[in-house]
Order: structure tokens, then sequence, then C-alpha cells
């Protein structure tokens, strides 16, 4: 495996590996690695010629200077980790990602207008800044992204319309600890007794699900409400039964081919996020 930490050098191997026709596949991160981040990668290696991943903490995406200094941040042990998966790591820095101040936007329509939009103001422009300046640099033929982030998929997938890249978006189902809780690099900040208690939101979820083959969708909504917080460790900040194609809200599961169910709940001072999806 190859470390790269510029934009030229990256360039340059891209540069190459179109030369021999060689496919790319892609999967940003920004660090502190686990098992959800590993599976993206094997896929990406397994489905193209040449797979590559970006470690970068990227600031735009923040609102909260407090959540970015927080951030989980462990370059060594993760160049180890992707070690053998990926040929190129690529790991700029702050300066080689923003040589300027970004100022651009991106419409991304009603998408940026529900769930994580209103909670992170500016959140998704920053994401638009950052897998904009990657996709340019990497080129990819495939860019990989975990489910957990479903409202951050669809954006992707908005973003690629709109500057039209020549990229397929492959979504991966949530990678679970063997308790059901959603890897995330933010589950490494939980103290080990609150770690424990994590689950209880897929639980949830997953009996939410069960519920609604005979309950209205306000119903199963107001129950989710109920049970997180019935438990004072827990603090929800949404829930959103939502179509999942446009993950606009609806008012009855029959308003949409595909549901699903997007959380953010707070534990321990950590921002969890999940989802499921009912069809």
């Amino acid at each position: 495996m190859e470390i790269i930490r510029t934009r030229d050098a990256m360039q340059q191997a891209v540069a190459a590996f179109r030369k021999e026709g060689k496919t790319i596949g892609f999967v940003p991160t920004m660090g502190a690695l686990h098992e959800g981040h590993l599976t993206l990668m094997r896929l990406a290696q397994k489905e193209n010629d040449i797979a590559v991943c970006s470690i970068f903490v990227n600031p735009t995406q923040f609102n909260n200077p407090t959540d970015l200094e927080r951030y989980p941040r462990n370059p060594e042990k993760d160049a180890e980790a992707v070690s053998g998966i990926v040929d190129i790591a690529f790991i700029p820095s702050v300066e080689e990602m923003y040589p300027e101040q970004p100022t651009e936007t991106y419409d991304f329509g009603d998408l940026e207008k529900v769930m994580e939009g209103p909670s992170r103001p500016g959140h998704f422009q920053g994401v638009g800044m950052v897998v904009s300046r990657l996709f340019e640099l990497v080129q990819p033929d495939r860019a990989y992204f975990g489910k957990k982030d479903y409202q951050q998929v669809a954006i992707i997938r908005r973003l690629v319309e709109l500057k039209k890249y020549p990229i397929e978006i492959v979504p991966v189902e949530i990678v679970r600890a063997d308790d059901g809780l959603a890897l995330s690099s933010r589950n490494a900040l939980l103290h080990p007794d609150k770690r424990a208690k994590a689950p209880f939101i897929y639980r949830t979820l997953k009996q939410a699900k069960e519920m609604a083959a005979g309950h209205t969708l306000q119903e199963v909504e107001q129950w989710i409400k109920e049970r997180i917080g019935s438990d004072s460790d827990f603090e929800l900040e949404y829930i959103q039964i939502a179509d999942a194609e446009t993950l606009q809200p609806i008012s009855s599961f029959a308003d949409a081919a595909h549901v699903v169910a997007c959380i953010t709940v707070w534990l321990d001072g950590v921002r969890l996020i999940d989802n499921i999806e009912f069809k």
C-alpha cells in the first residue's frame, strides 16, 4: 500500500492507473476506522482493479467547533488497518485540501431541509465541498458509502447529478456490532457503561418495524419517542419516518413504496445516528 499526502501525487497516480485502463474504487473516510469502513474497502477492492481510501477529518462539515475538536483521530492506527486492503491511502492536510477558502454552494433541494439538515446547518454543504474535491482528485469509477449515513448517501447522489460525475455510488448495508449497535467512529467516545446501553436504539427501531404492520405511522413514531424518552440516559434529537427515496416525511406507510425510519439520539454527550428500512 502507498500513502499519498499531496494532491499532485494523487493526480499522478490516478493518471498512471487510467493509462493502464484500470478501474478505481474509492472509499472516503474521516478516519477512526472500524469494521464498517473496512467492509466498504474490501468491496471496493473486490469490484475494481485499484482500491483507494481517503483519511481526512473535514472541518467544513462541522457546524460545532467542539465536535470537530472531539472527533477521534488515530492516523497511524488507521494506516495500519487499511494496509493490505487498499492500494492507496490518501491522507492530506487541511491546507492541502483547502489551499484557498472554499466558497462554493450546492443546491441539494429538499434533501437538505430534513433530519440532519436543520440539526447541523451547513453540514451537507461541507460534505459537498470535500467530496467534490476528492472525486475530482481520485476520479473513481465507483464510490462506496455506508447506509448508516442514509441522508448523506442521498446527498452524494445528488452531488453526482449536479456535477455530472461519471461515478457509480454504491450504498452498503449498515455494519453492526454483535449487540446491534451501528458501528461509528463516535462510539469510541462512549464511556463503557453507556456503550453497553447504546444497542437500545437499534432494538427500538427493530420493534418499531414489527409494529408497522398493525399500527399507523403516527402510532409507531409516537411509540419510538416514548420508548427512547423512558430512559433518562437517552435524549432524542429527532425521529423521522420518511419516503426512502426523497427523505421527505410521509403521513402513512401507504404513501411510499419504500419507507425508512431515521433517528438521532444523544447518549453520554455523543450523537448517535441509525436507521431501519420498513419496506
